[in-house]
């Protein structure tokens, strides 16, 4: 397995203050088509990374593709929540919540651990009535409540996350077929679900493979498709407001799913065009991500950049404490070039 894949990285996003750039996000970003094949590359290809929760809807597929979302009659927002890196706002957390009901679960049942909701006026709210955060506010609680669905399903246990259920297996399998490649290793994710590691042509491969999916008529790739078209039509479930995700899908000219991922990661599936697309900012950033993303989306004409939308992620405006324009984030006239 590659180590190395910093090395490789080309500069994707400056961050300017008058007329000097003040720094420089590096990263790697692939381009692939319906077939796999690479259509444009910044960086390396063949990096070697944990794609974090950009994976999600890949992690989703053996819930689909299993009958377990069939026979629990999940809805496409379920299904979007599967797919999610939520806001933890009470949209999601009641969701959440009513669908391990329905399983005859609760929050006691989950695996990802508490952590604070990141919506301002409900996490400002409990901090005034003295609540603590519990695992429903965890931003992954929609794809544990997908990973204790097709548990029950399976018959299985209910340690999920272990690397050895059931559960994950079907995941491991699910993230080889549509990367095409067997991961090296894996990574325990801040939910304490295993990540797998594939290369940046890898990741891109997979989207591609998704975008396409509605051309296809196996149970897999059934599966992809009704995971895509649950996230593009409930963007707010897929992460939330004022979210890079949310905002782009909604700004977008043709329907598109696209997901972000710790650490600098972000993906992008362009069903109209079969095309996927996989960024790495290898400092971690996410400002950079979301800039790159924007970047690639007008690239290929799926995002108009003078929608407010786009523009803010694309090329931000930093101000200081007075609300003086003192510089900007762009990205690199690279990400443009044929």
């Amino acid at each position: 397995m590659r180590q190395e894949p910093i090395t490789a990285a080309v500069p994707l996003v400056e961050v300017r203050r008058g007329p000097l750039a003040e720094s420089l996000h590096m990263g790697h970003a692939v381009i692939c088509d319906a077939s796999g094949g690479i259509v444009h590359a910044w960086g390396d290809p063949d990096a070697v990374v944990y794609p974090r929760s950009s994976s999600k809807m890949i992690q989703a597929l053996p819930l689909v593709a299993s009958g377990a979302a069939e026979a629990w009659h999940l809805t496409p927002p379920q299904l979007a929540l599967a797919c999610a890196s939520h806001q933890g706002a009470p949209i999601h957390v009641a969701a959440v919540e009513a669908w391990l009901a329905d399983l005859d679960l609760s929050e006691a049942d989950l695996r990802c651990g508490a952590q604070p909701s990141r919506d301002k006026a409900l996490k400002l709210q409990m901090i005034r009535e003295g609540e603590s955060p519990c695992q429903l506010h965890n931003n992954c609680s929609g794809k544990h409540a997908g990973f204790l669905t097709l548990s029950q399903y399976l018959g299985a246990g209910p340690e999920y996350v272990l690397p050895e259920h059931p559960v994950q297996v079907a995941v491991r399998d699910a993230f080889e077929e549509v990367t095409g490649a067997i991961s090296p290793c894996f990574g325990i994710d801040g939910c304490s679900a295993p990540n797998h590691a594939t290369t940046m042509a890898g990741m891109a491969r997979a989207m591609a493979w998704f975008a396409s999916a509605q051309q296809r008529g196996d149970t897999l790739s059934r599966a992809g498709a009704q995971l895509v078209e649950a996230m593009y039509a409930y963007p707010d479930l897929v992460a939330g407001e004022g979210r890079a995700c949310t905002l782009l899908m909604r700004a977008a000219l043709e329907p598109l799913a696209i997901k972000t991922g710790a650490e600098g990661y972000f993906v992008a599936i362009l069903p109209e065009r079969g095309l996927g697309v996989a960024v790495k900012i290898i400092d971690g950033a996410t400002r950079a991500a979301e800039c790159v993303m924007a970047a690639l989306l007008v690239r290929l004409g799926v995002a108009d950049p003078a929608h407010p939308d786009v523009h803010r992620f694309l090329n931000p405006e930093l101000r200081n404490f007075a609300g003086h324009l003192t510089g900007e984030i762009r990205p690199l006239d690279t990400l443009f070039a044929a």
